[in-house]
């Protein structure tokens, strides 16, 4: 029977991919039977063929196996191309810019074993400066976005855990950073995975909200640890920022309503009007807000078919 089945997202980044794969099975407990599926997202040709050949050289001692999408479907469609394939009784989705510092899917195992209330659980994050990156967060909120989250945190830190802060002892969160995300299989299941229609970001707090309506938390633990290149695989740009309006705003009208969504959409139109006086490049983010930030507008539906030959 396996106990662990991981999931790892490929786009044009195969030396990441096989670095966290090494950084696995380096770590990983061997009475853990695990198995890992790979999911290239539309990857150009080279680094589609340079990893295909690595994970042919480890398949004779290692459950392996590469999925090939021939298009970009993002995180969440991504994901659960290799969720199709699932036959543990955990999932854990890790970003493929991490490497392992000790053997945290044994101890989100025996997490999870013995704390049945929690639905999703992760590690502590680290830069490759060994700098604290933030693992548990508050959910994308209207009061998030307008008053931060250092006010959330003082009005409320039972509710609004500081997000910066290292612990020591397992600690619950709103939701579990996406970059290792740790479930058990019939729970993700229940909920139906991760909501297709997001390309990239927030699908954290939206599958961690659905978790709640099933009375399921989410949890940090902190003894399991990993380094986080955080943000290797994804560019900074305007595509990109429009790209998170676009996801929150979206996250906002299915778990609040219409009037949250419309409070938080006026707000951002008012924002980046004036930023874009100052700030040119916004233009372009402040005509999509226009719109009312649409999922037309989504880089999931400007991907283009890319076949290997």
């Amino acid at each position: 029977m396996i106990d662990i089945s991981i999931i790892i997202i490929n786009y044009n980044t195969e030396q990441f991919t096989k670095n966290c794969i090494d950084s696995l099975l380096k770590n990983t407990n061997s009475l853990l039977q695990c198995q890992y599926i790979i999911v290239d997202n539309g990857s150009e040709e080279k680094s589609y063929n340079e990893l295909n050949n690595f994970i042919s050289s480890i398949s004779e001692s290692v459950s392996i196996e590469l999925i090939r999408s021939n298009i970009n479907t993002g995180f969440g469609s991504g994901n659960m191309i290799g969720a199709l394939k699932v036959k543990g009784k955990y999932l854990a989705f890790i970003n493929n810019d991490v490497i392992l510092e000790n053997d945290c899917l044994y101890m989100l195992k025996e997490f999870l074993d013995n704390n049945k209330e929690v639905g999703v659980c992760g590690p502590q994050a680290y830069t490759e400066n060994h700098k604290l990156l933030p693992t548990i967060d508050h959910f994308a909120s209207l009061g998030r976005e307008i008053f931060g989250r250092k006010i959330l945190e003082a009005r409320n830190s039972k509710q609004y855990p500081n997000s910066k802060k290292e612990y020591s002892i397992p600690k619950q969160g709103q939701f579990i950073a996406g970059s290792f995300m740790f479930f058990r299989t019939i729970d993700f299941n229940k909920i139906g995975g991760f909501d297709t229609n997001i390309f990239l970001y927030y699908e954290e707090t939206d599958i961690c909200k659905r978790l709640l309506k099933i009375n399921k938390l989410a949890y940090l633990v902190p003894e399991a640890k990993f380094i986080h290149f955080h943000g290797a695989s994804t560019e900074k740009s305007i595509a990109i920022k429009i790209e998170l309006k676009i996801s929150l705003l979206y996250v906002i009208r299915k778990h609040y309503g219409i009037l949250p969504f419309y409070i938080l959409l006026i707000y951002l139109q008012i924002r980046y009007f004036f930023s874009s006086i100052f700030k040119p490049k916004y233009w372009k983010l402040f005509y999509i807000l226009l719109l009312q930030a649409p999922l037309t507008k989504s880089l999931k539906h400007k991907q283009n078919i890319n076949p290997l030959y």
